[in-house]
């Protein structure tokens, strides 16, 4: 089957059937989104199914009822996610799987908080150039919230389901027996373990656990970005004009490449970035944040940082690349064993992939799960779907990446002409309504990247976007 096949089974709406308990206990190492995702899906399949979080779930766990009477003050950033505070946008091919497992999350998350923007409230530039038809239909569909917020309401409605729980504990390593991983330590503590996932993020230790039991290490791909963005929250009026506005500037002869975004979310509050790379480093000065603001973006920018009262300070972020780990390739590798979310690839986080890529590992595990497999052996049916799905992410995020003048790759094959190719696509998306539409699913990860290949519509594209 083809990728672009396999990734519309896997973004499919359609809820899981045919599932069955197969396992006794299930152990997920993390409860971030990932984790909690992958715990959804074993619920279906285990008896039990254990989160170790190094965080202490119970303490910071409130009801939904208690978020939406106080969205502000019951949730926050956890310790173990330092990007927390950060801007994070769930993409809409994330919201179709929330619905998937959970149906109703989004009305419910709009009762508790998030926002749902008026129509017309939503603004997008390009190089300074505002779009003047901005994508509709379902890749302009997003839940907007906090990531707390978010996380928070996921993890309410994995917790309550009757076979799941979570214990407290820095994960240590795998117990492996004859190739089959039969539990996990940490802490000093040991739980059997019918099937394991590692939903630890970008440290993962899975390589080195790996390793010390004589398998080989997945291969790494890394992408230096060296991204430096900042974060502010400030308050938000109801009448505000404009409720969310992105600026992408490129790089170019004399231009410097930045992303900026503010997004309304819980609380009556924007949460707003400003990025910057390499030596282009936002600071946590009010004012410096303040003075970017004005200067280096569209006029919104520097209304809300003048004009709206702030709700928090500056908050930075660095990531000083991108990452995947090719298990895929691997022909060696415990069976009972996959790894799901950052612990597979994590991406330049300004594109807003992460947290839809972590669903799209539970409907990959899901897909697994149902389809009878053999336990006794590696789970390669479900690493080659992940493939899909991070070849995807990576295509987009990383294509625009390369264009950045410190990045120095790895360049893929025919990148100068897919380089041309790409930009003549975003002018022709700033020109036509068919090519923005097309493009906006690509991006929000509705679509496989291979849907802009097509013949007519590269014709199409590409004619537009000469003309501009």
């Amino acid at each position: 089957m083809s990728a672009a096949s396999r990734f519309a089974a896997i973004t499919t709406s359609e809820p899981p059937t045919g599932t069955s308990v197969i396992f006794r206990t299930a152990v997920v190492l993390g409860g971030s989104v990932a984790g909690l995702m992958a715990a959804r899906v074993l619920s279906d399949h285990a008896d039990e199914v254990i989160i170790v979080e190094r965080d202490d779930l119970a303490a910071i766990t409130r009801s939904d009822a208690e978020i939406a009477a106080d969205p502000i003050g019951a949730v926050g950033p956890r310790p173990g996610v330092p990007q927390g505070s950060q801007v994070h946008a769930l993409l809409p091919s994330g919201q179709r799987q929330l619905e998937r497992f959970f149906p109703g999350f989004g009305r419910q998350a709009l009762d508790a908080g998030a926002v749902d923007p008026p129509l017309g409230t939503n603004r997008f530039y390009m190089d300074g150039e505002l779009r003047e038809d901005p994508p509709t239909g379902p890749a302009a569909q997003a839940l907007i919230s906090s990531r707390p917020f978010l996380e928070a309401l996921i993890r309410n409605r994995v917790l309550a389901l009757p076979n799941v729980r979570a214990v407290q504990g820095r994960a240590e390593g795998l117990r492996i027996e004859n190739g089959v991983v039969t539990g996990v330590r940490f802490e000093g503590a040991e739980q059997d373990a019918d099937f394991v996932v590692d939903a630890t993020g970008r440290s993962s230790r899975l390589s080195d656990w790996l390793e010390a039991d004589g398998f080989p290490r997945p291969p790494m791909q890394r992408m230096g970005i060296k991204l430096n963005y900042a974060t502010k929250l400030f308050r938000r009026p109801a009448d505000a004009p404009v409720w969310t506005c992105i600026s992408i500037a490129n790089p170019g002869p004399g231009k410097v490449a930045r992303i900026g975004g503010f997004t309304p979310i819980e609380g009556d509050r924007w949460t707003m970035l400003v990025s910057g790379y390499a030596d282009d480093k936002p600071g946590r000065d009010a004012d410096e944040y303040r003075e970017r603001c004005v200067r280096d973006f569209p006029a919104e920018f520097g209304q809300v940082a003048t004009q709206s009262e702030a709700a928090g300070e500056v908050i930075t972020y660095h990531q000083a690349d991108s990452r995947r780990r090719d298990f895929h390739l691997l022909r060696r590798f415990p069976s009972r064993l996959v790894a799901a979310g950052d612990a597979v690839a994590s991406f330049n986080p300004v594109y807003g992939q992460g947290m839809t890529s972590a669903m799209l590992h539970a409907s990959c595990l899901s897909e697994y799960l149902r389809g009878n497999p053999a336990l006794d052996q590696p789970a390669l049916s479900y690493f080659a779907d992940v493939k899909v799905v991070v070849d995807a992410a990576w295509q987009v995020s990383t294509m625009a990446d390369l264009a950045l003048p410190h990045v120095d790759g790895p360049y893929p094959r025919g990148y100068k002409l897919i380089q041309r190719i790409s930009g003549l696509i975003f002018k022709a998306s700033m020109r036509d309504r068919a090519v923005n539409l097309r493009l906006g699913e690509v991006t929000t990860m509705l679509a496989h990247p291979s849907a802009l290949t097509s013949p007519g519509f590269l014709l199409r594209a590409v004619a537009i976007g000469a003309r501009a």
